[in-house]
This record gives C-alpha cells, structure tokens and sequence, in this order.
C-alpha cells in the first residue's frame, strides 16, 4: 500500500515495514511455500508501485492476479488487519488498477511476438537445449543471415535458413568453420517441438516494443502488465526464456539515469527456479551481470520462488529488498532450504529466524528493507497488509473487454508476416537461371527422365477397309500437350505407336508440347529446391 510516499508492505504491533521508492531498484525476492501468501504479497507490491506511477511487469501462473483489474471487496481477515492496523486512516481503499493484459498465445491477452533474430542464437539455443556443437551451428546460420540480408523472423526463416546453410557449406565452411549435418537436422527436429509448444504464435511480427509495458494512465497510475501465464507455464523453457529476454532488451535498451527518486520500471520473475534450473556458468555470468548493473537504468527486479536456496548466491547477494514467507521442514532439504533462508536476513534479538520461518500462518512473513543509507534492516515478522484490488480471478468477460478497449490491440492484435529469408531464399530459387545444377543428380535424373517420355505418333492415313480394326482417334495438340504434363507431373505412361512420317502440324504440336514439358520439368525441378531450401508448409 502506497502512503507517507513510502511502500507498507506490512505491520505488527510495535512498528511498520516499507520499502523506500528511491531502494526500491535494488531488487528483493519473494519466497515461500506454496500457499502462503507470496500472490497477495506480490499484488500488495504491484499496487503500490502503480499508484507510486511506476509500471509493472508480472507473470499470472494461476490466473487469480487478474483480479489487479477489478475493484476489491472485503473479508473478515481483511476486516481484521484493518482495524488491527488502522490502515483505513493510512489510505486504504479498495478500488481497481490500470492493467493491460498480454498473452504469448493470443488467447487471454494481446499477443506477445518476437523475431528469432531478436531472440538470437544463445538465448535461442536455451530453448532448444542444444548442445555446444549444435549451438555453433546455430550461431553460423544467424551469422550468414545477418551478412546475406536474410532477416529471420519466425520459425520458417530459420528452417529455411538452416536448409541454405547446409545445402551451401562449401560457400561457409572456409570461413566459419565445420556445418555439421548431423547437428543441423538435430536442430531441425528440436524446432518441430518448439511449434508444437506454440512457437510459430510466439517467434513472428509485429515484435513487441518493450516501451509499451512503460506507460502511465490518465491519472498518473503505472500500467501493471499482466502476462497470463497458465499455458505458457506448461512450457518452461520458453517462458523463462522469454522472461531472460525482455531483462536483457531493458538492459540493453534503456539508457542510464543513475540514482533516481523511484524505478522507471518494475519486473517481477515468478517462478524463478525455472530460470536457472540447468544453467551454464555462461548463462549464470550473463544474468549475474544483467541484474548487478540495470539497476543504474532505473529498473527493480524481484524473483518470486519457494526458497531462496533456488537463486544462485551470486544473484541472491544482490537482492537488497526480502519477503519470507513460510517454508516447512519436513526433510533435511527442506532444513537446509530454512537455514538459507534464515541466513539472508539481518538477524533480530529478540527471536530465532529459523524457527519462525517454520512457523508463520498465511500471510505473514519475515520481511527486511534497506533503510536510506542503503543497508539491510534488522528481520521483522509482520502481517502483510491486504490488496485493495479483488482477491482472485476476475470473469473472462471482464477481460474480454478490458483487452477489446486496449489502445495496443490495434498494433499488436492481428499478425503479418513481411519479406524475409523464407520469402527471399525462394525468390533466389525462382530468379536463377541454373536451377537444375543446383538439385542432386540422382533427383534431377527422374525429373528428366519423365520429361523424355515419347510422344506417341500419329498414324499414316489409311483408306477403312472391309473387316478391317477399327483404328484408334489421332490425338489432337492439346490430347499430346496434357498427355505429357502428365507423364512430367503424375508420373504417367504413354502407350507407343507406329512411327510414321511426321506431318508439319504433328512438327509444330511436339515443338509446343516439348517447350512446355520443359516448363515443367523446370517448374518440378524448383518445387524440390523449395521443398530442401524452403520447408513450406
């Protein structure tokens, strides 16, 4: 709750806990075990950076934050902390916030999309779980992208891509090095997956624009961006990889303001673990960095996990601004998970951390801020005060509504998919005048071989006898022209005739009919040119 311009993140009977708008760039962590508080925490902080004019991104796993969007109503716990505390006199009231609701799907929110060459080949190689061989293939394909103009936008510029690249080594491998095949065809396979987890909604245009998730309402209020998070959390990898992303464009993008009164920019990461389950040291070195300095940009960042012990110590260190909620100890991991926990937090006199860590009811927590010379104070157990928003999901219509009057969906509602290395590697196929040489011998061989079917011939007059056979109809130009399109294309057969000598009508038809056998027999020879180098669909 924003008030005293300062954030109450909660109370208990001696004194008030909140976190200082000018320390609020020093990033925190919210942990806890499931069902203990961490949304409403999470909500609690959300509010107040919206009302403080900061706006928030944050990641919906349930769907019950959406509730940020609609006005809030009371309960007997709420009740209680409020009279308890007197937060009604400290500027509670219950009311709605500006939300604007994002969706990677398209499906509960504004579609999120991205180009791969965006993306890029490490954090894309992070999705795909490649190996150090088939990331050096990745990073060869981008490369040769960038320097042939091949823009790689969604999921079939790449497959494209990879196709040119292998089918072209001998151009590449002089100065990039061995392509191997085997490791391209693995990438290929591991892109099948990714669509089938819903990449080909995700890579693709129009690309967000990270300065649209900053922006204030009418009133001066942050936007809080809600990303819906309940398919996405099905697929893991691009989740926390998308999340990566948007950390390393804010990082690279913003420009440096230094010390400043509030964030530019809040970003909640729930379901931290994820991010660094698996994670190379590169990777570790690379957010380590990320998180150390963009701080200097004027942006917050908080992970949400069970525990602290899911965040690597060198990232943990940075993380000034600390909610614990309750952890049990069941297992010796679960004790060793609690003694961590402790250990992060300036110790208190007058109680053991650890044990109370094990014995905090929902919605209580052990909280530690920064005071004004930017050093950690000492542990307080405190009631995290209540949202004024709604407590749970709100109903899809609502929704459907509040996304149908975004000013955004105009810009991001409706896809378009624009020229790019797909689109461009198949105007090579169609513009070059050696198509043929470009095709395995052993396919083009077929190809020529059915254009070379012979045409049958017209029989010499001959005056009907009596008792006589009847004679078959002589085909006419076109019976000749389509009977070998359909040998070139359908792989037909043609039943030979008596050779005859040939009129100059018969000469002219098999002119034109060897003219546009040849057609297609070029036509054939770059639909398989499109079927290596294009992967259409």
């Amino acid at each position: 709750m924003y008030t005293e311009e300062k954030i109450l993140i909660g109370c208990n009977e001696n004194t008030d806990v909140f976190l200082l708008p000018k320390l609020a760039n020093r990033h925190g962590l919210i942990a806890g075990a499931t069902g203990t508080g961490k949304t409403v925490t999470l909500k609690v902080l959300a509010e107040s950076f919206s009302d403080l004019g900061v706006p928030v991104f944050l990641a919906d796993m349930k769907g019950d934050i959406s509730g940020l969007a609609k006005i809030g109503s009371g309960n007997d716990f709420i009740t209680k902390n409020r009279e308890k505390y007197g937060l009604d006199a400290k500027g509670f009231k219950f009311k709605e916030y500006p939300v604007e609701f994002w969706d990677l799907f398209g499906e509960k929110g504004l579609p999120i999309r991205v180009t791969l060459s965006e993306m890029g080949p490490v954090l894309l190689s992070k999705i795909l779980n490649l190996s150090e061989a088939q990331s050096g293939v990745l990073n060869i394909v981008f490369k040769v992208a960038d320097e042939h103009s091949l823009p790689i936008i969604d999921l079939k510029d790449l497959k494209s891509m990879i196709n040119y690249v292998v089918e072209h080594k001998a151009e590449f491998e002089g100065e990039y090095g061995a392509i191997a095949e085997k490791s391209a065809n693995t990438i290929l396979r591991s892109l099948i997956t990714l669509e089938d987890q819903g990449g080909n909604d995700f890579f693709g245009e129009p690309a967000l624009e990270l300065d649209d998730f900053m922006q204030l309402d009418d009133n001066g209020n942050g936007i809080i961006n809600i990303l819906d998070a309940q398919k996405l959390s099905l697929s893991p990898e691009i989740y926390s990889t998308f999340l990566l992303w948007m950390l390393s464009e804010l990082f690279e993008k913003l420009p440096e303001v230094g010390d400043m009164d509030k964030p530019k920019f809040v970003f909640f990461f729930d379901e931290a673990h994820l991010l660094f389950d698996d994670m190379t040291p590169e990777f570790g070195k690379k957010i380590e960095q990320i998180v150390r300095l963009i701080r200097s940009k004027g942006v917050g960042v908080y992970f949400i996990s069970q525990s602290p012990a899911d965040i690597p110590d060198d990232i943990l260190a940075q993380l000034g601004n600390r909610v614990q909620h309750a952890l049990h100890a069941y297992t010796p991991k679960d004790q060793k998970a609690v003694k961590v926990a402790a250990e992060t937090f300036r110790a208190n006199p007058n109680f053991d951390t650890a044990e109370v860590i094990s014995n905090l009811g929902i919605g209580q927590a052990l909280v530690s801020t920064l005071d004004e010379k930017g050093v950690p104070n000492v542990v307080e157990q405190v009631d995290i005060v209540p949202p004024q928003s709604h407590i749970g999901a709100i109903e899809d219509d609502l929704r459907a509504q509040l996304i149908d009057i975004s000013t955004l969906k105009s810009k991001y509602g409706e896809a378009f998919d624009a020229e790019s290395a797909y689109e461009k590697l198949l105007t090579k196929i169609d513009e070059n005048p050696n198509i043929e040489s470009e095709v395995a011998p052993e396919v083009l061989e077929e190809v020529k071989a059915q254009t070379q079917q012979e045409v049958p011939q017209q029989e010499a007059p001959v005056q009907p006898q009596e008792d006589a056979p009847e004679q078959p109809q002589q085909p006419g130009a076109a019976d000749v022209i389509g009977g070998i399109l359909g040998t070139v294309l359908a792989g037909q057969t043609q039943t030979k005739g008596r050779r005859t000598k040939k009129t100059s009508t018969q000469k002219v038809v098999e002119r034109a009919a060897g003219q546009m056998a040849s057609t297609a027999a070029r036509e054939v020879t770059k639909g398989i040119m499109r079927g290596i180098f294009g992967q259409m669909k």
